[in-house]
């Protein structure tokens, strides 16, 4: 687990590099005057191709080591190519928008449908239950609700991390935490190879982040986005419908932030009357840059507004491990687990409202 992890790390750090060294061209195609632009300069958002680079690599090995011998005993046999091929139609797609900035939006959802059907067709991925004795009877009559809940999880869940991509380090630090925390249950329940796969997924995410926070040289894009939502989503669910001690609640409140923020930006645009596929400058994240990251001073304003960047992703660190830490600690009990649910929603809904409001305490304005 650890030569995969190094492997997957060492490809994405060093394509990552090459990205930022030979590929910085095609960034000047991006548009100057988007809402959810926060930086200066042309930057690269080929972050996805490094990661899927070294996802490949280092399952591919993973496979190969498992054909002549399977030392280490970790079964990465041919289900895992079966995962990296689910992966591809919504991560290609993702590149192909970072690259062409032409793809639209409902080609994107279109191709992350078609890894959410692979998922449930030739995986045979589904949430077996959701931890309520009258839902789980239904599923048990219906076993296609349970396939649609993983289809909808695996089509939506990219799209999650996305709108969460906004400054350097965040959806990718999420990222990262996420896959651990599954890595973890995953070997407490003695499954040492889906937690290999996320571990390695956590080591291509950390190689990305080197050239992404601070320095703000690389970004992950839709493709990065889409690599950490696939994939997630395939570990989550696998992890519930492989072991029944784990709760389905379990990834639900670990990715808990992501998936609200989707939600509660649904409902704003549309109580606003405006489309949901339409970007704008109100999520929560971007409330923070503007309304608490505020005391900074530099004469270079590209610096500046680096600076200010930087300053943003560790308030959404801190607001994660508000559902990460019961997550790990609850992470077979469904009833805490739905309730740390509720109470992050309704966390975030009084922090968003007092951030609206100017009502944020001066202790958390730097």
């Amino acid at each position: 687990m650890i030569w995969l992890s190094m492997v997957a790390f060492c490809v994405a750090w060093l394509s990552s590099g090459l990205v930022v060294r030979w590929l910085r061209g095609h960034a000047q195609h991006y548009g100057q005057n988007v809402p959810q632009r926060f930086h200066w300069g042309d930057v690269p958002r080929l972050g996805g191709a490094a990661m899927l680079l070294g996802l490949a690599c280092s399952w591919l090995l993973g496979i190969w080591h498992t054909s002549v011998g399977n030392v280490s005993n970790l079964y990465l046999g041919g289900w895992v190519g079966a995962w990296l091929v689910t992966l591809l139609p919504a991560v290609l797609g993702g590149i192909a928008e970072d690259l062409t900035q032409r793809l639209p939006v409902r080609f994107r959802l279109a191709l992350t449908g078609v890894s959410a059907v692979l998922a449930v067709a030739w995986l045979g991925l589904a949430v077996p239950r959701l931890g309520l004795p009258w839902l789980d009877a239904l599923i048990g009559a219906a076993p296609w609700l349970g396939a649609g809940i993983a289809l909808l999880a695996v089509a939506g869940l990219p799209h999650a991390f996305n709108i969460i991509d906004g400054y350097n380090g965040l959806a990718g630090m999420v990222a990262l935490i996420v896959c651990l925390a599954l890595a973890h249950v995953a070997l407490q329940v003695g499954d040492r190879a889906l937690a290999a796969l996320m571990v390695s997924t956590a080591a291509v995410t950390a190689g990305f982040l080197l050239w992404n926070y601070p320095r703000g040289m690389l970004f992950a894009g839709d493709g990065g986005a889409y690599v950490w939502g696939v994939v997630i989503a395939l570990g989550s669910i696998a992890l519930v419908q492989r072991h029944p001690q784990v709760s389905p609640w379990f990834p639900m409140l670990l990715l808990v932030y992501p998936v609200w923020e989707t939600l509660f930006s649904i409902y704003r645009k549309l109580a606003r009357g405006v489309s949901p596929g339409v970007a704008d400058a109100l999520h929560f994240h971007q409330l923070i840059y503007r309304r608490i990251v505020r005391s900074v001073f530099h004469d270079d304003e590209a610096r500046r507004m680096l600076m200010r960047n930087n300053r943003t992703s560790p308030y959404l660190w801190g607001f994660t491990m508000l559902s990460v830490a019961p997550a790990l600690l609850f992470w077979g009990n469904t009833p805490v687990l739905m309730a740390f649910c509720l109470l992050f929603v309704v966390i975030y809904v009084v922090a968003y409202l007092a951030i609206v409001r100017f009502k944020v305490p001066p202790w958390l304005q730097r």
